[in-house]
């Protein structure tokens, strides 16, 4: 039976077993799927004793996005963009590393919550990690208008800078949060981590459109801090990162096995077991 995994250090609140067992079971994969606690000084030993052992390939995240990166042989143009990798593939020509997560965004958005980004005007807040994961799939919607916004203005900007390449004509800006006062936009992603602390980012009042989404990449039972004060501040539909985490899975599921799982009744399903939990 072919072996996958997903590595990160925590790991045990992972998702992804649950989600790639519910995959195979739909597709008809035989493999098995776990979660490993990866060292924090011994990441590529882990990898490398994965592989020997017979595994095809593997999950990162949080805190080794960086290092598998470095460590593999070759990556997908998103990856590259991204600077990050959160899927390994292992064949004879090496370890291949891709960035799932940008995608998976795009596919939430548009096949499960029918927001679509193209031609939509989006603000991302943070310009960390998730931001630049993310930065590639958006550009590639062709939304009207593409807005970095963060604390540290100068890395939003460095971020809009090595983006820009890539921006195909999609005006793409970045700003401090109280640049943002009087400014309205039709999608609004918190790719920030302050949802996990129980925090908000600083938005000025006013910022959603008619009509807009406001798209929080964090995910728990019931609503976020950043979906609640959205809602109040006027945001007519809040969405949670339950479904970017089962699209992203997704994503990694087609590049290993070479076929793309149903994702809804996947997505629903895991909804209805953390609502319950």
């Amino acid at each position: 039976m072919d072996r996958y995994a997903v590595i990160g250090n925590p790991i045990a609140h992972s998702k992804s077993p649950w989600i790639h067992a519910a995959f195979a079971r739909q597709t008809g994969q035989a493999l098995h799927y776990e979660a490993l606690l990866g060292p924090l000084d011994g990441f590529a030993a882990s990898v490398h004793a994965f592989r020997a052992a017979g595994g095809r390939g593997m999950n990162v995240t949080v805190p080794f996005k960086l290092e598998a990166y470095a460590l593999a042989d070759r990556r997908t143009p998103r990856a590259e963009a991204a600077g990050a990798v959160n899927t390994l593939a292992f064949d004879e020509a090496g370890i291949l590393g891709d960035n799932t997560d940008g995608a998976g965004l795009v596919r939430d958005l548009s096949a499960n919550l029918g927001c679509a980004p193209a031609g939509r005007r989006i603000l991302l807040l943070g310009a960390g990690g998730a931001t630049r994961g993310a930065l590639l799939p958006l550009l590639d919607s062709r939304p009207a208008a593409l807005t970095i916004a963060n604390r540290t203005v100068s890395k939003a900007r460095e971020l809009a800078g090595r983006f820009a390449g890539h921006a195909a004509g999609v005006p793409l800006d970045a700003c401090t949060f109280n640049e943002l006062a009087g400014e309205r936009f039709d999608l609004i992603i918190n790719a920030t981590a302050a949802s996990l602390a129980g925090e908000l980012p600083p938005l000025p009042p006013g910022v959603y459109a008619e009509g807009a989404l406001a798209y929080d990449m964090m995910y728990g039972r019931g609503d976020t801090p950043f979906m609640r004060a959205a809602h109040a501040d006027g945001a007519m539909r809040v969405a949670d990162g339950l479904g970017m985490l089962v699209e992203q899975a997704a994503e990694s599921f087609a590049l290993w096995r070479g076929l793309r799982p149903d994702s809804a009744p996947v997505l629903a399903a895991l909804r209805r077991l953390i609502d319950a939990s």
